[in-house]
């Protein structure tokens, strides 16, 4: 496959996996604004929303709202962001989305900038994959 978004929800390359199911992959974020970022992604080969087919898109909404319950008895943030870029502000260029807890006082705004967060040690992903995990199969 040529696409890196299909590679990473189909698990072609290493990956964080979370939770899935038959047409999404939700993935621990490579270059995270907070502990518990999680990227949900479509098996399929799909840009943009106007493309999502009704199970797709119903699976999407599905995860969100279950790996928000989850992110919120792991990490204990203040709320949480979803959100999902489109267009050319899809880096990935393939569609997904974005479930990230956020605290007080934090602006998202830095997120679309140059944050200092790097890439977090295998060791730290390992963790949360496991808590998040454990509370996904507890709810």
């Amino acid at each position: 496959m040529n696409c890196l978004g299909c590679n990473l929800a189909n698990k072609h390359e290493p990956v964080n996996v979370v939770f899935e199911d038959e047409h999404v992959c939700c993935i621990l974020d490579h270059d995270p604004f907070n502990e518990g970022h999680v990227l949900i992604l479509p098996k399929k080969d799909i840009f943009d929303v106007e493309e999502l087919d009704d199970a797709t898109a119903l699976s999407i909404m599905k995860a969100s709202k279950l790996i928000s319950k989850a992110i919120n008895r792991v990490c204990n943030p203040d709320g949480i962001t979803i959100c999902q870029n489109g267009g050319i502000f899809n880096e990935l260029t393939h569609y997904h989305m974005h479930v990230v807890p956020r605290y007080k006082n934090q602006s998202f705004a830095t997120f679309y900038s140059d944050h200092d967060v790097t890439i977090e040690e295998e060791v730290k992903l390992n963790s949360t994959k496991r808590k998040l995990t454990a509370a996904i199969t507890n709810i």
